[in-house]
């Protein structure tokens, strides 16, 4: 579940940049990517500056996306998943682009005025680190009119058909919930979705914490004053495996649909 999630936000990602997408395997994702994304994931910056120089014909790559390990290893292709630097790269690159999105479904009105509601999207990823790290992506969507909140938004909207402007013969309705009340109870969620996993990785950081540094004070007992080694040691071990929780907000926006989502 979490690799599909993964391969809708790369392919709304790349379609969102003007990239084409050449091909979609059940196990990769190949991508023909624009001038623009080439500079800015590729890490190419002598190919385009001998372009520039010398006015050749620029030509950007094209990448294959493996969700899982490939058994013809004579593919090449990137893996791809939760913590690996590309996924980071575009996640930064997200940012950097644009985090904001603003679209409305299309409606096949037949000349009749029709209504759109607002949602408030976010999607959030939530890292658990010790020494080892996971991750997992929350896509929550709540309704600025009825407060209903929606898990897996992305997965939901994603078969709709949107577009950037509003569509003939639809309004949009007001919103009785502000964006900044959604964003507040979509924190709220998120923080219950932390509390309510399993957390007994935090006792058993906590607990490796104390076997270490047990071991760790075993090994100077026999030191009259703490020395600068010790004290080195000593926040080593606890920032190795101090357990923390970071969420971080990937992207969003507003949606206008013509009716309730439902799972």
């Amino acid at each position: 579940m979490l690799q599909n999630d993964i391969r809708k936000i790369l392919e709304r990602f790349f379609l969102a940049n003007k990239c084409t997408i050449l091909n979609e395997g059940d196990n990769t994702l190949t991508v023909q990517l624009t001038i623009e994304m080439d500079k800015l994931l590729m890490n190419r910056p002598f190919y385009w500056h001998y372009l520039e120089k010398t006015g050749g014909t620029p030509q950007p790559q094209k990448v294959k996306f493996a969700f899982e390990q490939l058994e013809d290893q004579k593919i090449k292709a990137e893996q791809i998943h939760f913590g690996s630097p590309r996924l980071h790269q575009i996640f930064n690159s997200t940012r950097d682009l644009g985090s904001y999105v603003r679209l409305y479904e299309v409606v096949n009105s037949s000349g009749i005025r029709t209504s759109l509601h607002p949602w408030l999207n976010i999607n959030a990823k939530i890292e658990y680190k010790t020494n080892l790290s996971k991750q997992q992506l929350l896509s929550i969507g709540i309704n600025l009119i009825s407060g209903k909140i929606v898990f897996d938004f992305i997965d939901l909207v994603n078969r709709r058909n949107l577009t950037s402007k509003i569509p003939d013969y639809c309004f949009t309705l007001s919103p009785l919930i502000t964006p900044k009340s959604g964003i507040n109870r979509i924190r709220t969620v998120i923080e219950h979705v932390i509390n309510t996993n399993d957390n007994n990785w935090i006792n058993d950081a906590n607990n490796r914490i104390d076997h270490d540094l047990n071991l760790l004070n075993a090994f100077y007992e026999d030191e009259t004053e703490i020395t600068e080694e010790y004290t080195r040691e000593k926040e080593a071990i606890q920032e190795l495996f101090n357990p923390q929780i970071n969420v971080e907000p990937v992207n969003g926006g507003i949606f206008y649909l013509k009716s309730d989502l439902s799972a």
